[in-house]
């Protein structure tokens, strides 16, 4: 019989914990080192709450920015490791380069060392108790499938990459046409009278419907279900926890009445949203601009060596309605690539030159566009803006994706962040999902946390 878990942790509930505890054991440890080793560089009291505040804005910004809050690597310690320490380095470095907000440097040097020990080896051996126990099997959600067999597989797959701690033990088949049993040892089969057995066995916490047929939810079950509703038993809907737990749409999941129950995001007839977001759009792209005015003599001087050919170039992309513009965009290709016409550009594509290599991945290829996002073509946030002749033929292919378009696409966004490079249509299918799912939940929030991810994609050099 599998190890009875105790509780499970969702998935806003395992960030909240990390980010309260991750606060609460470095100021513990800093408040014992002042008690130990008479540490006074940093003091925890009324007088100096503001130095407190300003230390915790720094350790949560460069603790998101360096991904300690992103799940499937906090569950890996040489992740951790590697963030934690770029975290440390950054909020003990800002923390001292503020002295009209903090303290005073200290005259004894070794005092700062002192601070960064204990702020990195705090993070450190908490975050190691967090993967060994809460992390384990024991706090794993466990989960019951109800759907048609041909889904099953997809479904567990996709949920459990996702969100590590969200297990799926079996399903109960809806469709009866589809009698296949699966090769995974750990993906039982149950049947419908054995619903509440199975579910008090194998320690179920809640039971994800997910028949894409109505006559696939026979009589009996729908009693079965009934019955555990009245128990207090959770049962939700399929659509409902896969936008939970993977953070995007499952479109190739939903019928034709998608538009009908699709909830667009009231930020996108905000007035006042909007024009804050028109507002930063046109500040930070003329920092854009005047940033790439500055580098532009390394640029030039890499492009002549590395590229050796033409620095810009212009390209039809489609934008807001449908509307197609003229995109722009440091040249980072070899001249002829694409003699046999237009087609996708691949990860490690043998088409990028060297210098253009490290133009994509530092991201600096894309500063041109500020320009669009000043002339209000572009944002700076919002679904990346596709060329025509993909947009035609992706439209055949993925249902709704012309709805990625109801808003101006972006210099970066959610898909850009979240998912894999686009070459084929699985990678543009999830993208959609990505692109629709910041679309039903846009607002100030989900900017900023698109924003951070970017900085960890130029930090940690992710362009492609």
């Amino acid at each position: 019989m599998p190890q009875k878990p105790l509780f499970h942790f969702e998935i806003s509930e395992r960030k909240v914990l990390l980010r309260l505890i991750d606060m609460m054991v470095v100021l513990l440890s800093l408040a014992v080192v002042g008690i130990i080793f008479k540490f006074d560089y940093f003091h925890i009291d009324s007088d100096n709450w503001s130095w407190t505040l300003l230390f915790l804005v720094y350790l949560n910004f460069f603790a998101s920015v360096f991904e300690l809050y992103d799940l499937q690597k906090a569950d890996r310690f040489d992740s951790v490791l590697k963030n934690v320490l770029l975290t440390t380095s950054l909020t003990v470095l800002f923390y001292m380069l503020t002295p009209f907000l903090t303290p005073s440097l200290p005259e004894n040097r070794l005092q700062i060392l002192f601070f960064y020990l204990s702020v990195a080896g705090a993070l450190l051996v908490w975050r190691s108790l967090y993967i060994s126990l809460i992390s384990s099997p024991r706090f794993y959600k466990r989960v019951l499938v109800v759907g048609d067999s041909f889904d099953i597989k997809l479904i567990a797959e996709s949920l459990q990459t996702s969100d590590p701690n969200y297990f799926v033990v079996g399903y109960i088949n809806t469709d009866q046409r589809f009698r296949a049993d699966f090769k995974r040892e750990d993906l039982l089969r149950f049947e419908v009278r054995d619903l509440q057995k199975a579910i008090k066995e194998n320690h179920i916490n809640e039971v994800v419907v997910a028949s894409a047929y109505q006559k696939g939810l026979m009589f009996s079950l729908y009693n079965e279900l009934s019955e555990l509703l009245k128990q207090g038993f959770p049962i939700r809907d399929y659509t409902q926890v896969y936008e939970e737990v993977t953070r995007r749409i499952p479109v190739q999941n939903v019928d034709k009445d998608f538009y009908r129950y699709f909830p667009f995001s009231r930020s996108n007839q905000n007035k006042f949203y909007k024009f804050i977001f028109r507002f930063f759009d046109i500040l930070i792209s003329l920092l854009g601009i005047f940033f790439g005015i500055v580098i532009s003599p390394f640029i030039i001087i890499g492009n002549i060596f590395g590229n050796r050919g033409k620095l810009f170039y212009k390209q039809d992309r489609v934008g807001k309605h449908g509307k197609v513009f003229s995109i722009i965009k440091l040249r980072t290709m070899t001249k002829d690539a694409e003699i046999l016409g237009p087609q996708y550009a691949q990860k490690n594509d043998y088409r990028v030159t060297k210098f253009g290599r490290f133009l994509r991945r530092s991201r600096i290829d894309e500063i041109p566009q500020f320009y669009n996002v000043f002339k209000g073509e572009m944002s700076l946030i919002g679904p990346r803006p596709e060329r025509p002749v993909f947009v035609k033929e992706l439209s055949k292919l993925i249902p709704f994706y012309e709805t990625r378009h109801i808003v101006k696409p972006g210099l970066t966004g959610w898909a850009q962040v979240m998912a894999n490079y686009g070459d084929c249509y699985d990678d543009s299918l999830e993208k959609l999902q990505y692109d629709l799912y910041y679309i039903k939940h846009r607002g100030i929030f989900l900017d900023l946390n698109i924003m951070l991810k970017t900085l960890s994609t130029v930090i940690f050099f992710r362009g492609q």
